[in-house]
């Protein structure tokens, strides 16, 4: 999950709060400053006496060349690195990142932002942002936030939908109102799974529910931030999920609430690449999956031979963390 501080040095309250209402996930600031800001809104606060402290906790890196990088990984196991540099091209990010440091890049403007955390999307997710002005500073949070990654997604052949009785179904509602082409994904395996569609379609029996995903049974898995999965029966108000649209643009929702209820289910299989996917979901006319256009269809319409979405992976998971190992699952 990406990280943003903002450099707020010298002390702006403006500044300050359009970080907050920008989702700004730390400020640094200049010594005694801290307790202001905290009065503001909960943050964490980077400065010789905020959470994390300059100097013990945080440290400033100047890199000139790709020999320092075993300075820096191991700087890095104890504090967090802020790397200065003026020329992007000498930092060796993949390899630190490799190194498991666990690094800050330092940016000065928006495009600098756009190329931490796009071009050298191997590298660091965690920035030190200095703003120019409250606008720019505006400007960047919104563009930052709004597409964090990009999720690749696969097409998948329906082979076979059967209902198979009742069970305990959850209901993620999140903070967000996702459009038309949007949802989470679900499935029976974490190698291998579908594009649930939010309920933002209108239907002659309910009102739309954009921020909700009717998501599936309590043992199914879902996608989450930093590359990991967890059961929909593991979440909770305040948990972070990832929010996808069909193109593959990946955002970072929050839970605001949980629901299970008992429902009849149905069992949907599909063919990617010669293998069997599966997914459980309520067999109701409102649970849509994805088609490759964006379009919702309708569970109790699919057919044999139509086409979904799918995000399919080789290997598996260990406790929601991707690994290299062979593991069946049916």
């Amino acid at each position: 999950m990406r990280k943003i501080w903002v450099n707020v040095d010298p002390y702006d309250k403006k500044m300050v709060t359009t970080a907050l209402e920008g989702g700004a996930d730390g400020i640094m600031l200049p010594p005694g400053y801290a307790e202001k800001v905290k009065a503001l809104g909960r943050v964490e606060t980077i400065a010789e006496d905020g959470d994390l402290r300059i100097g013990e906790d945080v440290v400033f890196f100047t890199v000139t060349s790709g020999a320092d990088e075993e300075e820096i990984a191991k700087l890095s196991q104890s504090k967090r690195v802020i790397l200065q540099c003026n020329d992007w091209t000498i930092i060796p990010l993949e390899n630190l990142i490799a190194k498991q440091a666990d690094v800050i890049a330092e940016v000065q403007n928006l495009e600098e932002a756009q190329t931490a955390f796009g071009i050298l999307e191997k590298g660091v997710r965690h920035i030190l942002f200095h703003p120019s002005d409250v606008m720019e500073l505006k400007k960047a949070l919104s563009l930052l936030r709004s597409t964090e990654q990009k999720t690749p997604l696969n097409v998948a052949e329906i082979l076979d939908i059967r209902p198979v009785g009742m069970g305990d179904r959850i209901c993620v509602d999140t903070c967000t109102a996702m459009r038309e082409g949007e949802g989470m994904l679900v499935g029976n395996s974490s190698a291998a799974l579908f594009l649930v569609h939010s309920e933002s379609v209108s239907n002659p029996y309910v009102s739309p529910r954009p921020f909700r995903v009717n998501a599936g049974p309590v043992h199914a898995y879902t996608r989450v931030p930093g590359g990991k999965t967890r059961y929909l029966s593991e979440l909770s108000a305040g948990d972070p999920v990832l929010i996808i649209d069909f193109q593959g643009n990946t955002t970072t929702g929050t839970v605001g609430r949980i629901k299970m209820e008992k429902r009849p289910l149905m069992l949907v299989t599909a063919a990617y690449e010669e293998k069997q996917i599966t997914t459980i979901l309520q067999n109701a006319e409102t649970i849509r999956l994805t088609d490759p256009e964006g379009n919702p269809v309708s569970v109790v319409l699919l057919k044999p031979g139509d086409k979904v979405l799918v995000a399919c992976e080789e290997g598996g998971r260990h406790f929601g963390h991707k690994i290299e190992e062979t593991i069946t699952e049916k």
